[in-house]
C-alpha cells in the first residue's frame, strides 16, 4: 500500500487509541452482553457471526481526518469483515488530492475486507443511477442502496409512486448484477395521511418488486416506529419475507421516556433493545449480514479514540451475542 500515504505512524494510532477507559468500557458493555446472549442465543442464527460489518457513518469523523488508508486496516483488526460505505471521500490533505475508487478496493482487499453496501442519496439514483452502479461494481459490492425514505409525500398514492420509480432503479440495478436496497427509518412505518388504517411501509413493501427492490432492516430504527406507530413486530416482516432483508443495521438503543422516539442511541451491548428475541424470532430461513451502526459514535468519550472505541466495544458485543 506504499501507493498511499498514512497520515501519521501506526504505532502512534494505536498508542493514541489505547487506554485504561477504553480497556475498563470494553470489558463491562462486553462481559454483560456475552453472558446475557450465552444464555438465550438460539442453537442456529440466521446472521452469520464471522461476516459482522460497520456501516461508515458511525466512524465519519476518523475516516474524514485520518482516511480510508488508516481506517480499514483498523477496522480488519478490530474484526469486521463487511464494509458499508457512506460516500467515498476523505480529507483531501491526506493524499494532496481525493481518493479514487480502485484505491479504496486496493485498500479493501489488502486488508481482507469486502464492500457489502453502500448508502447514496435518493437524488444520486434519479441523476446518475449508472454512475452508482458503475462505483459498487469498481468496490465489489452485491448491493446498493440508500438511507432516504422512499418519499416525502405520506399518501397511498406517493408511496406507489415511489415504489414505482425504485422498481425501475431496481430492474437497473439486477441487470448489472446488484441489489438495490432501502433502508428506512421509522418515519417509514407511520400511516398514510389520507388513509391512517394503512402502514405507509406496508404499500412500499407491497408494489416493490421482490426481484429487483430489497430491504435493509435498520433494527433501532423500527423498534422506535413501533414505538410511535404501534401494531407491528419488526421480525415478522424479516420472518415473512426472509429473502427480502439481506442486510440488518444492528443499532443497539437504551430505553428513554423522554426522548419522542422512545429510545437513546448507545453502544451495541449497553441498550436494552430485545436483540435475542429478535435474532431468535426471525428464524433461521435467509442469511442476512449484520452490521453495526451508531450514529452517535463520534461524540464517544475520551476521544481519541472516541469512535473508533464505539466500534471495537460493539463489535465485542455482536460477537457476543451471534457467538
Amino acid at each position: 500500500m506504499s501507493h498511499i500515504r498514512k497520515s501519521f505512524d501506526r504505532r502512534d494510532f494505536l498508542r493514541a487509541t489505547a487506554g485504561t477507559t477504553v480497556a475498563i468500557a470494553a470489558a463491562s458493555v462486553t462481559g454483560a452482553a456475552a453472558t446475557s446472549a450465552t444464555a438465550a442465543a438460539p442453537s442456529k442464527l440466521s446472521i452469520p457471526k464471522d461476516r459482522i460489518g460497520i456501516q461508515l457513518y458511525s466512524i465519519r469523523d476518523k475516516v474524514s481526518a485520518l482516511g480510508f488508508g488508516v481506517v480499514l486496516p483498523e477496522l480488519a483488526r478490530i474484526g469486521y469483515t463487511e464494509i458499508e460505505f457512506a460516500g467515498y471521500t476523505q480529507n483531501t490533505s491526506i493524499l494532496g488530492r481525493q481518493i479514487t475508487l480502485p484505491e479504496i478496493r486496493t485498500l479493501l482487499d489488502d486488508n481482507g475486507l469486502s464492500a457489502v453496501g453502500s448508502h447514496v442519496g435518493i437524488g444520486n439514483f434519479r441523476s446518475n443511477l449508472q454512475g452508482e452502479l458503475d462505483a459498487a461494481q469498481i468496490l465489489g459490492m452485491p448491493h446498493v442502496g440508500t438511507a432516504n425514505a422512499p418519499t416525502n409525500v405520506n399518501t397511498v398514492a406517493g408511496y406507489r409512486a415511489a415504489a414505482d420509480e425504485f422498481n425501475v432503479w431496481g430492474a437497473a440495478a439486477t441487470a448489472r448484477g446488484l441489489k438495490l436496497y432501502q433502508h428506512n427509518h421509522a418515519g417509514e412505518f407511520a400511516f398514510a395521511t389520507d388513509q391512517p388504517s394503512v402502514r405507509l411501509y406496508d404499500v412500499f413493501l407491497k408494489n416493490t418488486d421482490p426481484r429487483h427492490v430489497y430491504l435493509e432492516l435498520d433494527i433501532y430504527w423500527a423498534y422506535v416506529g413501533q414505538y410511535r406507530y404501534p401494531g407491528f413486530d419488526p421480525a415478522a416482516y424479516v420472518r415473512n419475507q426472509p429473502y427480502r432483508y439481506p442486510l440488518f443495521h444492528m443499532k443497539d438503543g437504551d430505553a428513554n421516556s423522554a426522548n419522542a422516539n422512545g429510545f437513546d442511541i448507545v453502544e451495541f451491548g449497553a441498550g436494552d433493545l430485545p436483540y435475542e428475541k429478535f435474532v431468535r424470532d426471525i428464524g433461521p430461513r435467509a442469511s442476512h449480514v449484520g452490521i453495526w451502526e451508531q450514529d452517535t459514535a463520534p461524540n464517544t468519550q475520551p476521544n481519541p479514540p472516541g469512535s473508533l472505541g464505539a466500534a471495537e466495544r460493539s463489535f465485542t458485543a455482536l460477537k457476543g451475542l451471534l457467538g
